[in-house]
């Protein structure tokens, strides 16, 4: 039977595939839509099967907040190539699956899967979408989040999803943290705080950040340039009670060696004291989300920042999902 425009139009309005993969399904399936269907889902498995192997590093990075704000869904819909990835449809079919799993309470990628999408399951129409794309395609990465309140913020070109869970009863708290959470999308915080650190892990890091920063000052050494310190600790664990004393008892020793006043060094101890801090404490700058400086106001740490918006504010928790990942 001849097959029209129309039927090719409303067969790819259906599954996203080409135009010519349309034609083909509706002349096989004699022009009837659900076995064209049909035969595009069989296309789509004989690619996937062929292309499961391959790298899916790309794709687009969708994050979506529920409309009272308490929960949060982020979801990295997998591909081969960033021109897939940028394509609107493929971007499009992302933020659908992500609105899925927010509207049905999806809890894992397991459950979205199982989820229906326009009348089969969600595995089914990805694998559908292989046929059509000609692309290994799945979800790479999956995230949910609860709270009181949520934030959540989409990096430029689908790269990067983040979603925090904060308290606060300031009325501008929705944009403030949607700041905080533009901050971790940039500086790629794996931890709140230091007090997550285990022990072993700070020895070893400490280790890591002197040789690293020996070799920096050969280098420096070389070109003419002023050294680094290199750091005697890297966190905040490190830094107790005693260790901050004789620091102090050294910065008063060197104060009195210049011939500073003993009347002064009030003013100038808590900055000497804020400098250790900083110099002596890379690994929380690098690693945690409260220690980091906050890139809308670099002056600040985050929870500096965090405190000054507000006496109640507080960050619960926070999910960072990016290509790669």
């Amino acid at each position: 039977m001849a097959i029209t425009a129309q039927q090719v139009k409303e067969l790819r309005d259906l599954t996203g595939a080409g135009l010519m993969d349309c034609k083909k399904a509706l002349v096989e399936s004699d022009g009837d839509s659900q076995g064209a269907i049909d035969y595009l889902r069989k296309k789509g498995a004989k690619v996937a099967e062929l292309r499961s192997g391959r790298d899916a590093n790309e794709g687009a990075v969708i994050a979506k907040m529920s409309a009272d704000g308490k929960k949060g869904v982020i979801l990295h819909l997998a591909c081969e190539t960033d021109f897939v990835a940028k394509n609107d449809d493929f971007v499009k079919f992302a933020t659908d699956l992500t609105e899925l799993a927010l509207a049905e309470n999806a809890n894992s990628k397991e459950e979205l899967e199982a989820l229906t999408f326009e009348g089969v399951n969600v595995k089914d129409k990805i694998i559908e979408k292989v046929g059509s794309i000609g692309e290994n395609i799945s979800i790479g990465n999956f995230a949910v989040m609860t709270g009181e309140n949520i934030a959540s913020y989409i990096h430029a070109g689908n790269k990067i999803g983040v979603l925090v869970s904060y308290q606060s009863s300031n009325d501008d708290a929705a944009n403030f943290f949607k700041g905080v959470s533009m901050h971790i999308a940039a500086m790629n915080p794996k931890i709140l705080s230091y007090t997550e650190f285990d022990a072993d892990f700070i020895a070893k890091e400490t280790e890591a950040f002197a040789s690293q920063i020996a070799k920096e000052n050969e280098e420096r050494v070389r070109l003419g340039k002023h050294l680094k310190n290199v750091p005697q600790y890297v966190s905040m664990v490190q830094l107790t009670p005693e260790v901050m004393a004789t620091v102090e008892e050294g910065i008063k020793a060197q104060l009195a060696a210049e011939g500073k006043p003993e009347k002064i060094w009030h003013n100038i101890v808590p900055g000497k004291l804020d400098r250790f801090i900083a110099d002596n404490t890379l690994l929380d700058q690098e690693y945690c989300l409260l220690d980091q400086f906050f890139a809308l106001d670099t002056d600040k740490k985050v929870s500096q920042a965090i405190k000054e918006f507000g006496d109640d504010a507080e960050i619960v928790e926070f999910k960072r999902i990016e290509l790669g990942d």
